[in-house]
């Protein structure tokens, strides 16, 4: 009598564990891993001139994201997301140390590795926050859907705020016009490396997921094997209807950040705000991502909302296209406001973007996780990749314009997706 006693407390405390302690950790880990690349990122075409050295290592990290994501899905499946995780930030970490000393012999290693590392880590991100958010739902019997989309939302608001950080920090770090000085940025990327140390090392405090604590995952590799597993994780997800009208949607995501990289502040910051008011008004699209995120993720519980969430965000994006399209320098107090006020509206577009996605993947394709995520990966980094590479070749009209396209395809064919599959949906749910 007294063993049933005590077993039954312990049933019940294992029962209502609060996994949102994960979300929490992972959230925070992203931030202090990111505030040093996402601003790394955009100080390459500053400080790595050389040749244009900084934008085509971004290009040849981003065409190795995109190869990577090919069999991200089987390496997360073998290693397990956390561990996934774990290996995945050895790549950022390599990324900023090559920043210290940068030439075509590191930053081009460092790019093709970080490549790699990114189309795990995210991987693992998706899969361990889906696989999180289902324990807590049936842990705690709650609406899965609204569990899923509270968790993107925390994860994707704390995440955003990397753009904010990251930025300041360089402001602070970096005096104007000393982009180039060494012993600035040699200062700065080496509190970005303390940043990213503190990252990894908050990620080892997360708690194994269901199902990765005895490691025998495909534990029999050989060439046959890898190629079935690539061909499962890769070739079959794209045979499913609801997947191919989601890819349009993925890919512009893809195209929308890259466009902030690689144009927007090139074309519609510098010129107004001059090179410091890059990291100003990037900090500003980070703020309104974050505040977007966390929204979103609290409106999020099911497809209807995330189909209006996504309409009303391609609609504003929508609108600072076809804005963009027919912009002329302001002058005075104009020429600070709306360079400002687009990457606001920007952000708001990206944290709709991020968010809804995210959920609608981890509530459509719940018995491939992995497989699933890192098409969501190989379709943005290649989408990425394709806007680094099309950027110095391309008109800036002619980029607005296929960023308008690819904005109606997307929204279009996710509309259909709609229409056509949310019964399925809804008894996927059930």
């Amino acid at each position: 009598m007294a063993t049933d006693e005590e077993s039954q407390p312990l049933v019940d405390q294992v029962v209502n564990i609060n996994h949102g302690r994960d979300i929490h950790i992972l959230s925070w880990a992203f931030l202090l891993i990111f505030l040093a690349y996402g601003a790394a990122q955009n100080l390459q075409s500053t400080i790595n001139t050389d040749g244009d050295l900084g934008t085509i290592s971004l290009g040849i990290l981003y065409t190795s994201f995109t190869v990577s994501s090919l069999f991200a899905s089987s390496v997360v499946r073998k290693l397990g997301s956390k561990n996934a995780l774990l290996l995945g930030t050895t790549g950022y970490w390599l990324y900023i140390a090559a920043n210290l000393v940068p030439a075509w012999y590191t930053l081009v290693p460092a790019s093709l590795y970080l490549g790699f590392g990114a189309a795990i880590l995210w991987v693992g991100e998706g899969t361990y926050l889906t696989s999180t958010a289902r324990s807590q739902a049936n842990d705690h019997k709650l609406h899965e859907g609204t569990v899923i989309g509270h968790f993107n939302g925390e994860f994707w608001g704390i995440f955003a705020t990397h753009q904010l950080v990251g930025n300041l920090l360089t402001l602070f770090l970096l005096k104007d016009g000393e982009e180039g000085s060494t012993s600035g940025t040699t200062l700065l990327f080496t509190v970005f490396l303390g940043s990213m140390t503190l990252g990894t090392v908050l990620m080892a405090f997360l708690k194994k997921r269901d199902g990765e604590e005895e490691g025998e995952r495909d534990s029999s590799p050989g060439f046959y094997n890898l190629l079935v597993s690539l061909w499962e994780q890769v070739v079959t997800p794209l045979c499913d209807t609801r997947l191919l009208l989601i890819v349009p949607l993925i890919a512009f995501s893809g195209l929308q950040q890259a466009f902030v990289w690689a144009e927007f502040t090139k074309y519609y910051v510098q010129p107004s705000l001059g090179e410091s008011g890059v990291g100003g008004a990037m900090a500003v699209y980070g703020v309104f991502d974050a505040i977007c995120s966390l929204a979103a993720g609290q409106f999020t519980s099911g497809l209807s909302s995330i189909t209006m969430i996504v309409s009303g965000g391609a609609f504003l994006q929508g609108g600072i296209l076809i804005w963009l399209l027919n912009y002329s320098e302001p002058t005075g107090v104009l020429g600070v406001v709306y360079p400002l006020l687009i990457a606001a509206v920007w952000g708001i577009g990206d944290g709709v973007l991020m968010t809804q996605l995210n959920a609608l993947l981890a509530m459509l394709f719940k018995h491939n996780m992995e497989g699933t995520f890192a098409q969501l990966k190989l379709w943005q980094s290649a989408s990425i990749a394709v806007v680094f590479f099309l950027s110095p070749y391309i008109s800036l009209q002619a980029m607005l314009l296929l960023m308008l396209a690819a904005l109606v395809l997307s929204l279009a064919t996710f509309l259909y997706l709609v229409l056509k599959v949310e019964k399925v949906f809804s008894s996927t749910l059930n």
